[in-house]
């Protein structure tokens, strides 16, 4: 006891980015950062699990020059510390985006977005876009545990609640089943069924998706009460990255376009509101739906693309734009990674749809699915724009904030610096 009280007591001396500190030996790099206001982003860290879970990688820091799981690393005296590197960010912004893209994250209809640990680190890390595509993995929801469900799609494997959920006699809840890529969190029904309604409850917080939740508990509030809503007005960590302004003479052209989305990103633009009077000071907008035209009448010298692509016309709608804009901005999630159209992706498409023309309540019990050479071709999956052709700037949000997408075209247009505030990034 006399070795601990003095280990707890005993100064050591370290540093991190070249600074120096004083801390307590044998404290761990994590917990010392968030005491001394230092950023670390962790996401499997659970303050009552120790040791820590050390699987989600995302604390990666450099100690001595080898990189380490900040959450794992126990501060000895003399060491030296590197977290913000652009070497390190860019390692954390990579584990932040291979988690999305191997689950199915659709934020917008999850009951956890705004208070989804991963959603927030996509926040603080200023992801716009995923570097890896999207695997859209098939996964089975277990609806059989007698209050709760488990959604796979959205789990990543934290064990978080391997470790922190006991039946009231102390026997594991949940376990994980299989190995590697097959890695799945299983849950006991028998155990399941002797928590209480608290604990069940207790459970869907811990975890940090939506992967877990309690019947007839949802977590949805309204906007601006959510925990990522309601975090400080900072700015978004990569929004020091800054478009070059266009060369143009007179007005910005700018053509716009909607493919698989819902307009939704065209009203968004619209709420820029009375500064509507100062874009168009500023822009002429040439091939759109907001204009009519449906053709390009000069070259643009930005596009602004809504919507994933669903069928053979989007793709020629999307090659067109490339060709006649100068840049290509991908506004909103659909035309960013798919979006909702993008549920479909998971199901083969055969199967979808003879579900929309067979089985629907709303058709006719035809048995046929109509085809012609003036309908577009509908495709094997919904692709995000990035897939199809080169893109030069993401929006994310569904649909993104008005003073965010204004943000950007005045970027464009001058090159007046800018940055977008927390509230303002959203991906729902």
């Amino acid at each position: 006891m006399n070795v601990l009280r003095n280990m707890k007591d005993h100064k050591i001396h370290i540093h991190i980015d070249g600074k120096p500190y004083e801390a307590q030996e044998g404290q761990t790099l994590l917990d010392f950062a968030k005491s001394n206001g230092i950023f670390l982003p962790s996401l499997c860290h659970y303050e009552h699990i120790f040791p820590p879970l050390g699987t989600c990688r995302v604390c990666t820091v450099k100690i001595n020059g080898k990189p380490v799981a900040g959450c794992m690393t126990t501060l000895k005296d003399g060491i030296s510390v590197e977290i913000h590197t652009s070497e390190l960010t860019d390692i954390r912004k990579a584990m932040v985006e291979m988690l999305f893209a191997e689950g199915n994250h659709f934020c917008p209809s999850c009951q956890k977005s705004g208070d989804c640990d991963l959603q927030g680190l996509g926040y603080q890390l200023g992801v716009r876009v995923s570097r890896f595509p999207h695997l859209f993995v098939d996964r089975i929801i277990d609806f059989k545990p007698q209050r709760m469900l488990i959604e796979h799609n959205r789990c990543i494997l934290c064990r978080r609640c391997r470790e922190e959920v006991k039946s009231p006699d102390g026997k594991d809840v949940f376990s994980f089943l299989h190995r590697g890529d097959h890695t799945e969190v299983a849950i006991d029904y028998e155990q399941e069924a002797k928590l209480t309604e608290e604990e069940a409850i207790r459970a869907m917080h811990i975890c940090p998706t939506g992967a877990i939740l309690v019947r007839g508990q949802s977590q949805t509030r309204p906007i601006g009460e959510r925990k990522y809503d309601m975090n400080e007005s900072n700015t978004v960590e990569s929004e020091k990255i800054r478009l070059h302004p266009v060369r143009h003479e007179g007005k910005l052209v700018v053509a716009t376009t909607s493919m698989a989305g819902c307009f939704g990103c065209h009203m968004s633009l619209l709420d820029i509101d009375e500064e509507l009077l100062d874009l168009f000071e500023l822009v002429e907008i040439d091939r759109s739906p907001l204009t009519d035209i449906k053709k390009f009448t000069k070259r643009a010298d930005v596009g602004i693309l809504e919507g994933g692509c669903c069928n053979s016309d989007n793709i020629e709608v999307l090659k067109e734009f490339r060709e006649n804009c100068d840049i290509l901005i991908a506004v909103g999630e659909c035309a960013i990674w798919g979006g909702l159209p993008a549920m479909r992706n998971p199901i083969p498409l055969q199967e979808c749809l003879e579900e929309s023309f067979f089985h629907s309540p709303t058709t006719d019990q035809t048995t046929i699915i109509p085809e012609h050479e003036d309908i577009p071709k509908i495709l094997d999956r919904v692709y995000a724009c990035n897939e199809v052709v080169r893109i030069d700037y993401y929006i994310p949000g569904c649909p993104p904030n008005a003073k965010h997408i204004w943000k950007v075209i005045k970027n464009i247009a001058f090159g007046a610096e800018y940055n977008v505030l927390r509230e303002e990034y959203k991906y729902d």
